[in-house]
């Protein structure tokens, strides 16, 4: 990596909140929210953002990097009775809006701050007379934080902050776009702040260009998994063999309290909610991106509350979001990106408390899986089969490789008399052919007629 390292000793634990420069609102707030302790990207982030440096951090999920944006900036803000945006956080989901508005609500609870969380889907015009209204902060996906530049509901001279949250993630193919032509209106004189658990070498690459004097600062479990997370893998055949453990699984393992599945997309979400919704119908519940943001926010609330066992997902809730108590996170798929399975095993395992991630894997995800493995240094161990759980020889169509089926060429016979030349009917032949009516009764109805009488027997 370009730029400054900076790596937080294992002696972070006996650092406190005391030791950083806050003010009394802000130990106010984390009174509040019940945090005695900063984590160790909280406590290696504060002087570098206070100082108003470029800053890099990567840090295990779960590990409250969020706080740590959140705490400097809004320590070294300065009161202006003239509200304006001054202060862009983009993520990469609706969810993470939704939290982050909440996070800063609470953190700044003792302050005149204000946040306006922005997304696609509800009306921009709403959103824009909200941010009109004064606001400090906006919080929003990308796409449409870009349209609110353009239409001049945010003004981008203003702007002197953009945190990046889960910046591996905007700097993939799905949001580079968009997440390019919102710096390209901000002004270049900012402090740019990003965050991540995971960090690949092509955008490490496209990060050293853009932010060149960028300070990168990691903990000792970056790459790693949450110590308190059990980890195995179940060596699966296929989707039908899946859903007979699947269902093993929800159905006698009583530690199994709050689930969640990822199902790589929403196709595959839709297909498990239906194999499982007859027997598991009142305790479950599904959320990938074709759900309308509403409808996504009620479930997550409703799974985070308890009132659904097993949240069925895509992993449009693999990052970021902050679901309390998750017990168990199964993979019914290995993610294709090896990053991606870090983001969804930290779903459980949070504050401190443990967690199981359960992988299920075939044949064919078996490189897939070497790649999570390698990416975190560990060997995740094979759980035995559990007995009395049918290993299935049906394969659904996706899984079955298909060869492509090439048009066969059928030379017609060549006729003579030409081309042109076709068989005519026969009613158009010039050869005097004697039809019946009875002939033209069975030619109209398929059987013998008889008029006038029945043809069945009494």
């Amino acid at each position: 990596m370009t730029g400054f390292f900076m790596s937080v000793c294992s002696t972070f634990a006996t650092m406190q909140f005391t030791d950083l420069n806050l003010n009394n609102a802000l130990r106010n707030a984390l009174d509040d929210m019940g945090f005695r302790e900063p984590t160790e990207i909280q406590y290696a982030a504060f002087a570098p953002v206070m100082a108003g440096n470029d800053v890099l951090g990567i840090a295990q999920t779960g590990t409250g990097k969020t706080l740590a944006y959140l705490m400097p900036l809004i320590r070294q803000w300065q009161f202006s009775p003239k509200k304006s945006v001054a202060l862009l956080i983009v993520v990469p989901t609706k969810e993470l809006v939704v939290q982050i508005e909440e996070q800063f609500a609470q953190i700044a609870a003792y302050t005149n701050l204000k946040i306006a969380g922005v997304y696609g889907g509800p009306n921009i015009k709403t959103q824009a007379a909200t941010i009109a209204q004064g606001v400090d902060v906006v919080v929003g996906t990308p796409g449409r934080m870009t349209d609110l530049l353009l239409n001049g509901a945010i003004n981008p001279r203003q702007v002197k902050k953009l945190v990046i949250d889960e910046v591996d993630r905007l700097l993939s193919l799905g949001f580079r776009n968009d997440l390019m032509k919102l710096i390209e209106l901000l002004p270049e004189k900012r402090q740019n702040l990003m965050f991540s658990a995971t960090m690949t070498s092509d955008v490490d690459v496209l990060i050293a260009s853009h932010f060149p004097s960028v300070k990168y600062i990691t903990t000792q479990t970056a790459h790693e998994p949450v110590k308190k997370i059990s980890q195995w893998v179940y060596d699966a055949v296929n989707f039908n063999t899946k859903m007979n453990l699947l269902r093993h699984l929800l159905s006698t393992e009583s530690s199994m309290s709050k689930v969640l599945v990822f199902a790589g997309d929403k196709h595959m979400a839709n297909r498990i909610e239906f194999q499982l919704g007859e027997e598991f119908e009142s305790q479950l519940a599904v959320v990938h991106a074709n759900k309308s943001s509403n409808k996504r926010l009620r479930t997550v609330e409703e799974f985070e509350s308890g009132i659904c066992r097993i949240l069925i997902a895509s992993d449009v809730l693999a990052r970021g979001l902050d679901v309390q108590g998750v017990s168990h996170v199964i993979n019914f798929m290995v993610p294709s990106e090896p990053e991606d399975y870090v983001h969804r095993i930290g779903r459980t395992g949070r504050a401190d408390k443990e967690g199981v991630a359960i992988t299920f894997c075939s044949e064919q995800e078996r490189e897939a899986m070497a790649a999570v493995e390698s990416l975190m240094q560990l060997h995740i161990p094979v759980a035995p089969w559990p007995k009395g759980v049918e290993v299935s020889d049906v394969f659904i169509p996706e899984e079955t490789d298909r060869p492509a089926i090439n048009p066969i060429k059928v030379n017609a016979p060549k006729l003579e008399g030409g081309g042109a030349f076709h068989e005519k009917l026969g009613k158009n032949k010039k050869i005097p052919i004697k039809v019946t009516r009875a002939d033209k009764m069975k030619a109209k109805y398929g059987k013998n007629y008889q008029s006038g009488h029945s043809n069945s027997t009494r």
